[in-house]
């Protein structure tokens, strides 16, 4: 199977499953495992490992409206070094503290290759879901996308700018103050298109969007190639941890004055996920 079945083969299984994190009376829990091979290029910091690792669980966490609470990590690697393992760690409470959490530490092991698994808590009384959106409504997202993408393309030519670019910051501040307002959230870490499909799976409605409405990053236009390749990094390729939500047309106004720019990129509709009037494909981040 690939990741698309076996995650549907758990959501058959595990009712809890199948939102960015479970829900425990109002408590939400999420956890996320990254591999040196899949998740960190060559140039990554230790540093930026940690930060990226909890940084990834804390996004959840932020997906569903609520306040962060605590993270945890368990560190794999084939031999464990004061240096490496000390900025690891920095980069763990770096993170949590960027979002009024705590890092509360966590396990270590032996493995073949650098494997980091994390685990997020966070509280709230309404997380927001991401089955609640319907026609009529707006399709917005906050920040910007294709930075991912654009530090990929810097290791190897400028690691201290890829770094810089993969160290995200959770949108938790963000989602709580969306939270009052969204039929329906969640985080971009598959890229936009696959993001706005499983919106549209979950809440059984369609979206249409228009690609000049997606605020594309800055580091984007350093590292493209071409138009086509932009549109790739920005709507397709996925990590970069922004929110993807919808909103009565309403309350549009009221969730501009988030902590964070907020963009509409489109509408929700009955069925079918379209850009610019064409079919999107369900295309994103493989792990």
């Amino acid at each position: 199977m690939d990741e698309r079945a076996a995650l549907s083969l758990v959501g058959g299984l595990v009712d809890a499953a199948g939102d960015d994190c479970a829900v425990v009376d109002d408590i939400v829990v999420t956890t996320d495992m990254l591999h040196e091979t899949t998740d960190f290029p060559a140039g990554t910091t230790p540093y930026t490992a940690g930060w990226r690792s909890v940084g990834a669980s804390l996004s959840d966490v932020a997906a569903m409206g609520v306040e962060a609470i605590a993270a945890v990590a368990v560190y794999g690697a084939p031999t464990f070094e004061p240096e490496p393992l000390r900025a690891f760690i920095e980069g763990c409470l770096d993170v949590c503290e960027a979002v009024d959490a705590d890092y509360v530490g966590g396990d270590l092991d032996g493995h073949e290759e650098f494997t980091v698994a994390t685990t997020a808590l966070g509280r709230g009384d309404e997380p927001v879901f991401r089955s609640g959106a319907t026609a009529g409504e707006l399709l917005c997202v906050t920040g910007t996308f294709g930075r991912t993408g654009a530090a990929l393309r810097e290791f190897g030519e400028d690691d201290e700018r890829a770094n810089e670019l993969f160290r995200f910051e959770p949108r938790v501040a963000a989602g709580t103050a969306l939270a009052p307002y969204a039929s329906s959230m969640m985080d971009s870490s598959d890229g936009l298109a696959r993001s706005c499909h499983q919106l549209a799976s979950a809440s059984d409605c369609g979206f249409e969007l228009e690609f000049d409405a997606v605020p594309i990053d800055p580091s984007v236009e350093a590292v493209a190639r071409d138009a086509d390749d932009e549109r790739e990094l920005a709507v397709h390729f996925g990590e970069d941890f922004e929110l993807v939500f919808t909103i009565p047309r309403e309350a549009l106004d009221a969730v501009m004055a988030a902590p964070v720019p907020v963009s509409q990129v489109g509408r929700v509709t009955d069925t079918g996920v379209r850009m610019d009037g064409e079919p999107l494909a369900d295309r994103g981040f493989t792990h």
